[in-house]
């Protein structure tokens, strides 16, 4: 916590607090109201605590209004052009990025994490074919607590550090096999000679009987959708992980909390929510239909992809995202994939009218990603694990800053009581 100089006063009834006031490295100036309770008997109220500062943080800093966000300090957009996922995931964890030899060291431990405990195998047969992926992932990622006993001591620094690489390097493997065991293929076993990505995509289209080739464009555009979603602050899924560590609970279960949250239609869905739209658009004659619809302030239709709740200007990663998405196109093709001719010409509508500029109604990462997983052939099932298989090293990245934190106390948020006061018990018999 930073020191202060500021103070804010509170007055209420015949009451006067003095609250301290702390200016961080960047963003608004926050009001320390951990006293307020016991020095005045109140608390505050804030659904959401969309206006409440629940930790202290080094890792990831948004701003909605100018359209930034930056990890450890760097700009998202120069991360996705310049770097890959595996040296941002060591830019999350570590607080600066790797030398030559460490990032070299990093991979390593990565690469030989890779494969799951074989009777994992077994685990995933007592799901239904039909289960969604993302109960799957539920699931088999909390029962890793019951796999790998030597990394669930979280006061242990060692015993953290093998359940992270642990976490980042198994789950491409565990989305993988949810995958392919809803469609009834067999799992394809991880390759240590292909990068990150490659080796995602390969665990998703090989089959026995015909290997797949990864071609460096789709993994170029896999690792920037890895990179864009790799953490972004105090979400609902991230501040989940967070409240779930602050009970004491282990590294595994802390990160199926973590997708659990994910797997809301309000946060982790927003892509597979978006091609779902362009799929009931269904073909480029109704574009002009549903522009109007979306202006139309009493139509309850909304143009999903387009905006974010917290970029109010434009969302940073998108830029990169929609480059990756023409790449992918040009390389794949849209004419026989009619979700797809909707995408590219919905967006150029969108951009050339003015009430979206006006309204600032930009195609956001969601827009772009959903298109690349849909062109490289993801079911819209597999949009929020890959989205989770992502976000997974933010969430061990601020699990991590949480355990180290001196001033980290079990979250117990308080309530607005609305319910009766106090009153006797009736015997049923005089109800």
């Amino acid at each position: 916590m930073s020191d202060t100089q500021k103070t804010a006063k509170l007055s209420f009834g015949d009451q006067e607090l003095e609250l301290p006031i702390y200016s961080p490295t960047a963003g608004p100036d926050v009001i320390d109201i951990r006293r307020l309770y016991a020095d005045g008997g109140v608390f505050t109220y804030d659904p959401g605590f969309t206006s409440t500062a629940s930790c202290d943080s080094t890792i990831t800093f948004i701003d909605g209004g100018k359209g930034e966000l930056l990890h450890r300090g760097y700009p998202i957009d120069q991360l996705a052009e310049k770097s890959h996922y595996l040296e941002v995931c060591y830019l999350l964890l570590y607080g600066e990025l790797p030398s030559a030899t460490e990032l070299e060291d990093f991979e390593g431990r990565v690469t030989r994490h890779t494969m799951v405990h074989e009777q994992m195998h077994n685990f995933f047969r007592g799901f239904r074919r039909d289960a969604h992926p993302m109960a799957t992932m539920v699931g088999v990622v909390g029962a890793m607590s019951a796999f790998y006993h030597d990394s669930l001591d979280i006061s242990d620094p060692d015993q953290r550090e093998v359940a992270s690489i642990r976490m980042i390097a198994k789950l491409p493997t565990i989305a993988a096999m949810a995958y392919k065991y809803s469609i009834g293929q067999p799992f394809v076993y991880p390759r240590n000679d292909l990068d990150y990505a490659s080796n995602f995509l390969r665990m998703c289209f090989a089959v026995p009987a015909e290997d797949y080739e990864v071609n460096p464009i789709l993994s170029r555009a896999m690792d920037r959708i890895l990179t864009l979603h790799a953490d972004h602050e105090q979400n609902a899924s991230t501040s989940t992980v967070r409240l779930a560590g602050s009970s004491g609970a282990n590294p595994f279960a802390c990160i199926a909390a973590g997708i659990a949250c994910l797997w809301g239609p309000a946060h982790g869905g927003a892509n597979q929510a978006c091609l779902e739209m362009l799929k009931e658009i269904g073909s480029v004659d109704r574009i002009p239909e549903y522009i109007a619809r979306a202006k139309d302030k009493d139509d309850p239709f909304r143009l999903m992809g387009f905006g974010h709740r917290v970029y109010k200007n434009f969302d940073p990663r998108a830029t990169v995202m929609k480059q990756s998405a023409d790449e992918v196109l040009d390389l794949l093709g849209v004419e026989n994939n009619p979700v797809l001719q909707v995408a590219k010409e919905l967006e150029k509508a969108a951009l050339n009218d003015p009430y979206f500029a006006e309204k600032k109604l930009f195609p956001n990462v969601d827009f772009y990603s959903g298109i690349i997983l849909e062109a490289m052939g993801f079911p819209t099932s597999m949009f929020t694990p890959i989205f989770a298989l992502s976000r997974t090293v933010g969430w061990i990245s601020q699990w991590k800053e949480m355990i180290g934190d001196p001033q980290q106390k079990i979250g117990r948020p308080r309530q607005l009581y609305q319910g009766e006061s106090a009153r006797d018990y009736v015997d049923v018999e005089k109800r």
